[in-house]
């Protein structure tokens, strides 16, 4: 341990046998606005004080030196944390604020796992979860520094191609979402692969947000679950004594204890460092301003009036040099940069060819010429190329001012001075006020290691919560658990069947640790009899619990709110009221309706024209309307603007997951025909991203729409084509035209027939009912449709009667057809059942009458 007068070892320390101890780091100022190539020193300890208990780190092993090439200091939060993070295997727990290099405590933790662990490193694995745009910028920067040291790493997020455990089953460093990872481990037991995790690593913002309504509960459940998966690898294997390491950091854990406590394990609470603001590497300056707002003014206006008071903030607080300013909508962040643009002149001479540079690559004319003037604007409406270009930019210090909507949850983009331009947010179509977590978020932007000794934030906001604001910035709220929904996962994984081992399982959850402390906040009984109250789990006398329709939730991680939805269909809907009622699911209250999608989205709902979607009355106004006109692709119409692109494919990959709930209502006997029948075309024409009865079916083939503009609006109309026609109209050479005739000649043919069988009762009748492949042959030995393709036979009567509902696969092909003998009752208001034959993705679909005689 070095005394009080000494400065930061150098990182070479860590490799070399003598330490190199440097009194004095040198720190290089650089010009305004331009920011110098950086002389390799990321993480230069910035002040005296924070110099003074550097660790000699001289026994780590000299090849893991390239994981840290990008600096040659530990900084002063990282020797406190070096003793217990790389010199022991306990739990870990960080407290430390945002920018002070908590990532490299994670990249410690994995060096201590392979330190312990014999070569070849085949069988470990350590996963990170943090949310997916960190997960996705950590991924690039792990994969350049371990994949040399011969780790795998694995990118694992809704958007990634992996779906599976095959796909990680040789990877060593796992980055995923506390989302993905829980519905990757809901069936732990089965998979092998989960008992090789050795390291868990829960990033700043997730620790944070275990307050939160919705993360939190996902991370807290996936923490106790992973907890589980260690006792049970111990009770199996006592003698491996393979323990998994949990390490976490955040920026403020006012009750950091009880998080020790809750990462404790057989060896005790885990450890922990609780660090204050001073101890931030670049110290970082906070003002709050508060601005009058009448009582008539909308938050619209003074969030545009706030637009005219920036310049002078940031000419006031930027010492010139970077500043970044956070808008609460994208427009808002255009609309900002327009007036800086006009308000104050950012350009320095040497820079403004730079600048040339950049905007002669940019797509967007309106951002081209912003960044002419010195300032730039990035959300994730604009290009990737030119979102590519601006962080360029604006990192090199070549822009700048550069307003934002995307970065406060992911893109690390460092600035001298950060600006919170209201303290208000549009969420769901009303205005509420951003989250500490966002604010820490935002503020910890500020201050660059390698440039600044000091950093500025300022928060914009009203008069009125100014106040509020400082306090705020001041303190801390208490972490609580917010768990509730997940019990019912833990039901159907049969973690929990009875109330004795749910409250077994609770003691393992942050939930335990809080409720000692605070019990009026949490009562389990009640839990259970939320999830009891709408059926998807049973409870007897004897406190007994059975997963019933609860499975299903389980299965498709769908909100418990979504399902209390879904348990109140009464059985008459059709399509078009299922739409409605999936657009009103949780799964969509992160979709925002902005202002400049509101006329394309009421252009398309007002369109007389528009046969493909159901209309909705009166103006689009809320985020339920956006993404009830989902409806839009569904029915093949091209949506223009970028921002609706981006959130269709969002829709889309959440809503064929709820669709999947037509299960649910199946499986209810009280489910009437009309809403059972349109929730299996509505979760196919999820699958296909497709209505039922589209004339565009066959894009399903090869997404090409230009047979679709000559005539060729079915599969059947494409077989019955020449395969040298079909090249003619496709302007494709042969033989790509009897490659198209191939696919479909080798898609399932159905044929569904009834007959009625003499019977003597006058209230119900007998039929046989038979569904045959009629090309049977053909699929024997070429199949266009997966296997897992499927067939749901669905007939009703004329009161709304499920009268027969059968899910048919891979038992057609066996067979080449299958029959049934049902019974049924007379109907009151008619003698025709409706016969329906599903497919379950493709254009396939059968509808035909038959009439009973009684």
């Amino acid at each position: 341990m070095l005394d009080s007068n000494d400065c930061i070892l150098s990182l070479d320390s860590l490799f070399f046998e003598k330490p190199i101890v440097h009194k004095k780091p040198l720190h290089q100022e650089p010009s305004p606005w331009r920011l110098e190539a950086p002389p390799s020193l990321t993480h230069i300890p910035a002040t005296q004080d924070m110099q003074e208990e550097a660790e000699s780190l001289s026994t780590l092993y000299v090849r893991f030196r390239s994981v840290f090439n990008e600096f040659p200091f530990f900084n002063y939060v990282q020797s406190k944390a070096l003793d217990d993070v790389l010199y022991t295997s306990k739990n870990f727990v960080a407290c430390a604020p945002t920018g002070s290099g908590k990532t490299v405590l994670f990249e410690l933790a994995i060096i201590r796992l392979l330190m312990e662990t014999p070569e070849p490193w085949k069988d470990i694995k350590a996963v990170y979860a943090p949310i997916k745009a960190l997960c996705s910028q950590c991924f690039e920067s792990w994969k350049k520094k371990f994949g040399p040291l011969g780790l795998n790493c694995k990118e694992l997020t809704g958007d990634t191609e992996i779906d599976d455990f095959f796909e990680i089953q040789d990877s060593h460093i796992i980055l995923t979402t506390p989302e993905k990872w829980d519905s990757m481990t809901r069936k732990w037991k089965d998979n092998c692969l989960l008992q090789l995790v050795r390291l868990f690593l829960i990033d700043e913002l997730q620790v944070h947000v275990v307050k939160d309504v919705t993360r939190g509960a996902t991370l807290e459940v996936v923490v106790s679950r992973m907890k589980a998966v260690q006792t049970y690898r111990t009770s199996q294997n006592p003698e491996a004594g393979l323990s998994m390491r949990f390490v976490a950091a955040s920026a403020t854990i006012p009750n950091i204890s009880d998080i020790a406590d809750w990462l404790s394990n057989e060896g005790g609470q885990a450890t922990y460092l609780d660090m204050d603001e001073s101890h931030r590497p670049v110290k970082l300056r906070k003002v709050v301003l508060g601005f009058p707002c009448s009582p008539n003014q909308t938050e619209f206006k003074f969030d545009l009036s706030l637009n005219y008071k920036m310049a002078n903030i940031i000419q006031t607080y930027s010492d010139q040099k970077p500043a970044l300013v956070f808008c609460s909508t994208r427009k808002g962040a255009q609309q900002s940069a327009a007036v800086l643009a006009k308000d104050a002149r950012f350009i320095m001479s040497i820079e403004h060819k730079q600048l040339i540079k950049y905007a002669n690559s940019i797509l967007d004319t309106k951002l081209r010429d912003l960044m002419m003037l010195g300032v730039g604007y990035h959300h994730a409406g604009v290009d990737v190329s030119d979102r590519k270009l601006v962080e360029e930019a604006f990192t090199l210090g070549d822009l700048p001012v550069l307003t934002t909507r995307t970065l406060a949850m992911g893109v690390n983009l460092p600035a001298h001075l950060v600006v919170i331009k209201s303290t208000m947010q549009y969420v769901s179509g009303s205005c509420e006020e951003y989250s500490e977590a966002d604010l820490l978020q935002m503020i910890g932007r500020a201050g660059r290691p390698q440039f600044d000794t000091s950093a500025t934030a300022v928060i914009m906001t009203k008069i009125q919560t100014r106040n509020k604001y400082m306090q705020l910035m001041n303190g801390a709220e208490i972490i609580e658990s917010h768990l509730v929904e997940h019990l019912n996962a833990e039901i159907v994984l049969q973690t929990i069947s009875d109330v004795n081992m749910a409250l077994d399982w609770i003691r393992s959850t942050f939930l335990y640790i809080r409720a000692l402390k605070n019990p009026t906040h949490y009562l389990c009984l009640k839990n259970l009899n939320s999830l009891s109250s709408i059926g998807l789990i049973d409870m007897d006398e004897d406190i007994n619990i059975k997963p019933t329709a609860g499975r299903l939730m389980a299965r498709y991680c769908v909100a418990f709110d979504t399902m209390k939805q879904f348990s109140k269909v009464t059985g008459t809907e059709n399509l078009s009221d299922l739409i409605e009622l999936v657009s009103r699911s949780r799964e969509f209250s992160d979709i925002q309706l902005r202002v400049n999608e509101r006329r394309p989205l009421n252009t398309l709902n007002r369109d007389k024209n528009r046969v493909t979607i159901f209309p909705i009355e009166g103006k689009i106004k809320t985020s339920e309307m956006k993404v009830n006109l989902i409806q839009a692709q569904l029915g093949s119409i091209s949506i223009q603007e970028f921002g609706l692109t981006q959130d269709t494919a969002k829709i889309f990959r959440n809503g064929m997951r709820i669709s999947r709930l037509s299960e649910f209502l199946t499986q209810r006997s009280k489910t009437g025909f009309s809403a059972v029948l349109s929730s299996l075309i509505l979760a196919k024409c999820f699958r296909a991203k497709l209505w039922e009865n589209s004339p565009y079916v066959s894009k399903q083939l090869d997404k090409i729409t230009a047979m679709v503009n000559s005539g060729l609006t079915t599969f059947s109309k494409i077989e019955e084509t020449n395969g040298r026609e079909l090249e003619l109209i496709l302007n494709r050479h042969p033989p790509f035209g009897n490659q198209i005739r191939e696919s479909v000649i080798h898609l399932p043919k159905f044929e569904v027939t009834l007959e009625q069988l003499p019977r003597y009762s006058g209230a119900r009748a007998e039929i046989v009912v038979k569904v045959n492949l009629k090309n049977r042959a053909q699929l024997l030995s070429k199949r266009t449709a997966r296997n897992h393709h499927y067939v749901s036979l669905i007939i009703g009567d004329s009161d709304n009667t499920v009268v027969f509902l059968q899910k048919l696969d891979l038992v057609l092909l066996k067979s080449g057809s299958w029959s049934k003998k049902i019974d049924v009752a007379k109907a009151s208001r008619g003698e025709e059942l409706s016969v329906n034959l599903i497919s379950s993705e493709y254009g396939l679909d059968i509808q035909q009458k038959f009439t009973v005689h009684y």
